[in-house]
Order: structure tokens, then sequence, then C-alpha cells
């Protein structure tokens, strides 16, 4: 059981660092965009990184938080892990604290799904007569920051598992 579960946890965390990374690696190119042609690609993000990314993230947590559970207590593995969920939390709250607020507002004349419409919905997010490059930034170093935890937490599981 516990193999599983470190292989699930390398998993999730490799998911969760990958969206995050994605968003970081295009940030160069999206900075470069007028307003225009970033307001319209920026829509085109939803599906996929809310379903992979919400996935791998609340999973890391999840799965990493098992893990140290099911190592030693105190031993340097589980400590690993314990601090790769405190990363997972990291990302997941600067999610909802630096990012979330401008995707509200990026769609709010946008057409979503029931479901997509209920998540969306979720939290503070009137950004009106906000700068559109500085929602743009916040957006974009948001992602940037949360690619450095989303990172470390997967580097973290591994080392944990590693030295398991």
């Amino acid at each position: 059981m516990l193999v599983a579960v470190q292989i699930l946890a390398i998993l999730l965390a490799a998911l969760s660092m990958t969206a995050a990374l994605g968003h970081a690696l295009e940030m160069p190119g999206k900075l470069r965009l007028a307003q225009e042609h970033y307001l319209a690609v920026q829509p085109i993000y939803y599906p996929g990184f809310t379903i992979g990314g919400g996935l791998g993230e609340i999973g890391t947590i999840v799965a990493s938080a098992g893990l140290a559970l099911m190592l030693p207590s105190g031993s340097a593995a589980s400590s690993l892990a314990w601090i790769a969920c405190a990363s997972a939390l990291t990302v997941q709250a600067l999610y909802w604290l630096l990012v979330h607020p401008v995707n509200k507002f990026w769609l709010k004349d946008s057409k979503v799904d029931a479901a997509s419409q209920g998540f969306f919905a979720i939290g503070a997010g009137d950004q009106a007569g906000a700068d559109w490059r500085a929602l743009r930034d916040r957006w974009e170093r948001g992602h940037a920051i949360r690619a450095v935890f989303a990172t470390l937490a997967l580097v973290l599981i591994a080392a944990s598992v590693a030295i398991s």
C-alpha cells in the first residue's frame, strides 16, 4: 500500500507542477501580447487547466499528507512529505489569493458551463476599474510563484520516497 501511495503522490504532484509550470513558461510570450490578443487567448485555459490542475493540486495535498502519515513519525521521509504537503497547500492558497479573483474578472462575460459558473463564482473578485495590465501581471506572476511551490512539492515527495 505504501508503494501505491508513493507512486500516486508523485504522479499527482507532477500533474500539479505541469499545469503551474505550463502557465509560467508561457508568461514571457503572453506579456508581449496587446490587450485584445491577451484577452482573446485567456479563456482557452480554463477547461483543461481547471480539471488537471485542480485534480493535481488537491490530490497532491491529500496524497502527501497520506504518505506522511504512513511513514514513521518523526522520520526524515515523513518530514519531507509534510513539507511537500505544506508546499502543495501554498500552491492552493496562492491560487485563491492571487489568481482566482482575476479569473473571475476575465470570465465575467464568458459563457461557461454550470459547474464552471459555480466554481468561478466562489470568493472575492470584483476587479472593476482595474487596469488590465495590473490584472495580467498579477495572474501571470501568481502562476509563476505557484510553479515554484508545485515543483518544490514534487521534489520533496520524490526525496521522501527515495529515502524511505
